[in-house]
Parts: structure tokens; C-alpha cells; sequence
């Protein structure tokens, strides 16, 4: 069986994943903040934890693997956008959930089991911050219910390094007057009368007041309620390890100190654009839709599956760094994957899941998804299946079960080659090439009877120009679009 190993950042080191219960292996991934499409570094996370949750359910088997990530759809920058728009919140958040699911799901990115948003679940973070203020881990003040660091002193800032002192004096912004420590975050918050807000914690027989969760909240809750005290994986940016995963930390474990939150705690690195920090202010920022409707760099449309090529091609816990050398070159790749299969028909019609998944790129992905070799491992599988003379000599159910597990490899890190195969065979100039098949095979028997090959050599030349491998033999004429087919030679050819 497969050992998986993934580094810890809690630890700060690699060590083997041993599920708290094989059976219902648990990982929760902090989701958006709904109210705007999905930048390109919003979509990192996503396709980082999808190939994670493919890998689990292929190792610990499908209906053992529960994968929650939430939807925030409670929060200041959400209720700016209604302010600035006149839509009402629902609409807002109900839209952008909707587009941030299209979109992801353009990437290849699956559905994780449980995508629970933060106004469904308000009583279980009411009843969480009213057993903080019973144990003395919050205190309320000025309508407020914030989380005391003192009282988790000892323990706060292990996930990212930092000592609550050293943390106070890094701080960039003046306290809250009703803080005792600086460090202190909010657990519930007053709300204004034209803003959302429920009926707040009770303390000392009293309602705290109308108002709405603090951010950090939410996620605690929610993986409680659906997870339980204890879970396996618990991931996200590295831009939510301080203060949001540690403010979960302290507030779940001080709530439920029974349990030990969660075990794993995994993050991926930020993204880049040509080498640079995305930002508006240096027009390199654009959304997942910019590119894929052509509105990014470049002014051409970005298929899903490139995007998620490029992401994958360096590792996680590394700086991804998006060029547009990178999205082409990943998109040619893709092409080639997709015509080379395109021929087989039979291919076409068959489940993925039938294949033979290649062992070392199992592995690869195991040792803490090391996304980046298994695509070289895949690329690699590829160039055998294409053109490799030994794959020719194959019988021709040997070469239909090559083609099998390369799809199916190929499945395990989210691309969904067979899809991509139909496509461009449904292309009416991939049709077209059946014709030249038969124009080809025609004049050849014509040249052979008369001696002149003068027809046969002029639509062979035109066709490999045009990226396009001829293959004769006594069985007839094959042709099969190479990574350079540009369909656009063929017009006019006859």
C-alpha cells in the first residue's frame, strides 16, 4: 500500500500520514470570502488541496475521504460591495459562490464532500464563543466578545513562530481601547441596524447583543460540526497561517480541549505574475475568468486544464511564479497529449478509472505532492505512447492499454485527457484529416500503377508542413497531428 508523507507545518517537518481513522480520513480547507470573481492566487489552494483529496480517495479509497472547505459569506468586504452596489447580500454571495464553483470547476477542480457557508452555521459559532466566555478564554467588552491570549498564552503563535511578545511589538496598528492585550482578536462584533446580525452569545444571563461573528470564528465551528474535535488535514495559503489558523488553534482547542483540532497542518506558497507580486497597482492583477475568456495577459483565452498544468508544475510549498512562456508551453503540451489520443477511438468511449495507474507517479505525488515530478513522470509516459519505437512494436491491445493508463495517470492529477481528445476530434478540421487519409491512400495506389509520385510527394510535404505525421504502410495511410499541427496550413488543400 501506498504511504503518504506530507510535511507538517506545525512541525516544520516531512513525516508519514497516519489518519486518525482510516475509515474517515478528515481535512478541512479555509475557502473564499464571497463577494468578487476568484483572483489566479485564489485558485493555487484549490488545485493544490484537489490533487491532495484525489490522492487520499485513490490511497484510502473514495468513500473514506471527507473534504470540507467553507464558503465566508458574512463579512465587512461583502457588505461594502452591497453598500457600493445597492444588491442585497444574498444575491451577492449566492452569485459569487456560484462563479467561484464555475470557475473552479474549469481548473478540474472536484467538489469537495461539504461546502458549508458561514450564515448557515451561526449557532454552533454562538454556542463555541458562549463556552470561551464560560471558561474564561474570552471576555466581553464594549459589545464585543473577543478571545483572551492570555489565557492560551503558553501555546499561541506555535503554527507560524512567534511569541505573543514579539507579535505585540511587530503590531502596525494601535489596540482597540477595550482590548486587555493587543493581541486579542474578535470573536462576535456589534452589528450596525442596516447590516446582518443574529441574536448574540448569552453571558451572565444576558444577550452580548446583536451582532456577527469575527472571521476566525467560522472555520472552527464549521470543522467542528462537520469534522469533529479532532481531523487529520487542515490546509490553506500561507497567508492564513498568521492570524487566521492560529487564532483557530487557540480558540478550538481552548473550546474543545478534548480534542486536538487538527493534526496536519499543510500550506501552499503565494503566487507571482512575470516575477512580480500581483496587484492592481502594477496591472498584473487578473481573475481566473479574465483568462479564460482572454481577457489576461496576452488578450487570448486560457484553457482550465493549462491553467492547472502551470500550477502543478512547481511544487506547493514553493512560489508559483505565472508566465505567459509557461502558459503556452503548457498549452502545446496539452494539444499534443489530446490529437495523440484523439486517433483511438476506442480510447474514446472507455472509462478512465479502467486504466493502470503508473506506480511512480503515485509516488510522486505521495511524497508531499510533488506535483512537479509526476508531471515530468507523465510527460514521460507521453513520449512513450507517441512515438516511441518500442510502444510501436507493442501488439495493438498493448499499445490501447498504454494509451489506458496514461489517461488514467494522467486522471489522478485532475486532467481529464479523454475529454480533451473529443473536443479536438470534433473539430471539423480533424474530421478533415480523414479525408486527406483517403485523398492520400487514393493517389498512392494511382502512383504506384503509373510511376509517378508526384501528387503523393505534394500532399505529404503539405501535410507534414502543416505539423502533420504521415505514416504508410502496407495497411494503408495513417495520419496523426503532431504537437505543431497548425489546421490552418490545411485550407485550401485538396
Amino acid at each position: 500500500m501506498t504511504t503518504i508523507t506530507l510535511y507538517n507545518t506545525a512541525t516544520r517537518k516531512k513525516a508519514p500520514f497516519a489518519p486518525i481513522d482510516p475509515q474517515n480520513v478528515r481535512m478541512y480547507v479555509c475557502g473564499p470570502t464571497v463577494y468578487d470573481r476568484a483572483h489566479l492566487g485564489n485558485a493555487r489552494p484549490v488545485v493544490v488541496f484537489d490533487v491532495l483529496y484525489r490522492l487520499l480517495r485513490h490511497v484510502c479509497g473514495a468513500d473514506h475521504v471527507t473534504y470540507v472547505r467553507n464558503f465566508t459569506d458574512v463579512d465587512d468586504k461583502i457588505i461594502k460591495r452591497a453598500d457600493e452596489t445597492g444588491q442585497p447580500i444574498d444575491k451577492i454571495t449566492s452569485e459569487t459562490t456560484r462563479w467561484f464553483l464555475d470557475d473552479m470547476g474549469e481548473l478540474g477542480a472536484l467538489e469537495p464532500d461539504h461546502m458549508p457557508r458561514a450564515t448557515e452555521y451561526i449557532p454552533q459559532m454562538v454556542a463555541m464563543i458562549e463556552g470561551l466566555l464560560a471558561s474564561g478564554h474570552a471576555y466581553v467588552a464594549e459589545g464585543h466578545v473577543l478571545f483572551a491570549v492570555d489565557s492560551w498564552r503558553e501555546k499561541y503563535g506555535k503554527l507560524s513562530g512567534r511569541s505573543v511578545d514579539d507579535m505585540i511589538a511587530g503590531a502596525r496598528v494601535d489596540p482597540a481601547p477595550y482590548k486587555r492585550n493587543p493581541m486579542d482578536f474578535v470573536l462576535w462584533k456589534p452589528a450596525l441596524e442596516d447590516e446582518p446580525g443574529w441574536h448574540g452569545p448569552v453571558w451572565e444571563g444576558r444577550e452580548v447583543g446583536r451582532g456577527r461573528p469575527g472571521w476566525h470564528i467560522e472555520c472552527s465551528a464549521m470543522s467542528h460540526e462537520l469534522l469533529g474535535e479532532s481531523f487529520d488535514i487542515h490546509g490553506g495559503g500561507g497567508d492564513l497561517m498568521f492570524p487566521h489558523h492560529e487564532n483557530e488553534i487557540a480558540q478550538s482547542c481552548c473550546a474543545h480541549p478534548e480534542g486536538d483540532f487538527a493534526r496536519v497542518w499543510m500550506h501552499n506558497e503565494m503566487l507571482q505574475v512575470e516575477g512580480k507580486k500581483m496587484s492592481k497597482s502594477l496591472g498584473n492583477f487578473f481573475t481566473v475568468r479574465d483568462l479564460l475568456e482572454g481577457r489576461g495577459p496576452g488578450g487570448k483565452p486560457v484553457p482550465g486544464e493549462v491553467i492547472r498544468f502551470v500550477f502543478l508544475q512547481t511544487h506547493y510549498r514553493k512560489p508559483m511564479d505565472w508566465t505567459a512562456q509557461k502558459a503556452r508551453e503548457a498549452e502545446r503540451e496539452l494539444d499534443h497529449w489530446a490529437t495523440m489520443l484523439s486517433v483511438d477511438q476506442e480510447l474514446l468511449e472507455q472509462d478512465p478509472s479502467q486504466g493502470v495507474l503508473n506506480q511512480s507517479i503515485v509516488e510522486a505525488l505521495a511524497d508531499d505532492l510533488n506535483t512537479s515530478l509526476a508531471l515530468t513522470r507523465l510527460k514521460s509516459m507521453a513520449r512513450f505512447v507517441d512515438n516511441s519505437t518500442e510502444f510501436l512494436g507493442l501488439s495493438e491491445k498493448k499499445q490501447h492499454a498504454a494509451r489506458l493508463s496514461f489517461v488514467s495517470s494522467a486522471a489522478l492529477l485532475g486532467f481529464d485527457l479523454l475529454q480533451m481528445a473529443k473536443q479536438y476530434r470534433d473539430r471539423p478540421i480533424v474530421k478533415d484529416l480523414e479525408h486527406f487519409e483517403l485523398s492520400l491512400a487514393y493517389e498512392r495506389i494511382q502512383a504506384m500503377q503509373t510511376k509517378d509520385f508526384t501528387e503523393v510527394d505534394r500532399l505529404k510535404a503539405a501535410l507534414i508542413d502543416a505539423g502533420v505525421e504521415v505514416r504508410m504502410s502496407k495497411e494503408g495511410v495513417d495520419l496523426v497531428p503532431g504537437p505543431g499541427f497548425d489546421p490552418d496550413k490545411l485550407e485550401g488543400l485538396t
